[in-house]
């Protein structure tokens, strides 16, 4: 069984971060290991959100997954602080692994900043180059390429095609609904794809993005070509978000077990 590492926040709703990772990476048949960032567990009643976790916590998790595992491939999901990144890009230089999804997560479904500020120079400077793939929503290319938000399948494929010069060896711009389709595009350093589905109405799509990502890890790491893992990942998404879950309050999540059903 392929071994994958997921570096990121966990979700105390359980829709999104390390939890849908772990959902994600069951249902795909691999071994899912965590190194927790931060938990986010925004709620009524406390006035913190977003508690960070310790740099000797999260390389002490890096360390004992690839020392008690090992790893096939690695994830990286909410990273939020400049801190964080920087040794997080230290660690995935000491254990690189044949591939990385970056997923510059942002911004959350229900407007959470998950990203400091001060921290967006070093993700695309230092993590992007690392990465074999990265997966950034319309919203978050256009922050990482400080330019406005892409409307149109033309402007997605643009985006692309600038944020590959960043050094990542592919990237894939999750487009959300235009013209009735969910339009995603990959740029795999040579030729810009569109992966589209029929549009889906409902809010109910947390965690939406963190599965993509996933899947596509877990894809990679059982040694599926770069397309072959998007176009599955996207099936996974698409069925995750037509049988989502509402539970009564604000943004439901995906159902990371549609695709399997």
């Amino acid at each position: 069984m392929k071994r994958v590492l997921t570096i990121a926040g966990a979700a105390a709703q359980g829709s999104a971060g390390i939890q849908a990772d772990l959902k994600v990476f069951q249902e795909r048949k691999v071994y899912g290991m965590t190194a927790i960032t931060a938990t986010v567990a925004n709620n009524s009643k406390t006035k913190q959100g977003i508690f960070l976790r310790s740099i000797e916590e999260i390389e002490a998790q890096v360390y004992a997954a690839h020392e008690m595992v090992g790893v096939d491939a690695m994830k990286t999901g909410m990273l939020f602080s400049k801190e964080i990144i920087d040794r997080v890009v230290e660690l995935l230089k000491e254990f690189s692994a044949p591939a990385l999804v970056v997923d510059p997560v942002m911004i959350g479904k229900m407007g959470s900043q998950l990203l400091a500020d001060d921290a967006i120079e070093s993700l695309v400077r230092n993590l992007v180059p690392l990465a074999t793939v990265i997966t950034p929503n319309r919203l978050e290319a256009a922050r990482m390429l400080d330019d406005k938000i892409p409307e149109t399948k033309q402007e997605l494929a643009e985006y692309a095609r600038r944020l590959s010069d960043l050094g990542a060896k592919a990237v894939i711009v999750k487009g959300g609904v235009i013209n009735n389709k969910a339009i995603d595009v990959l740029y795999d350093g040579e030729e810009c794809i569109s992966i589209e589905e029929e549009a889906i109405d409902t809010i109910h799509t947390s965690g939406a993005g963190c599965s993509f990502a996933a899947c596509l890890t877990a894809e990679l790491a059982k040694g599926k070509s770069l397309r072959e893992a998007v176009n599955i990942s996207k099936t996974f998404v698409h069925q995750a978000i037509k049988d989502s879950l509402s539970f009564g309050k604000g943004v439901g999540s995906v159902n990371h077990g549609a695709y399997r059903s």
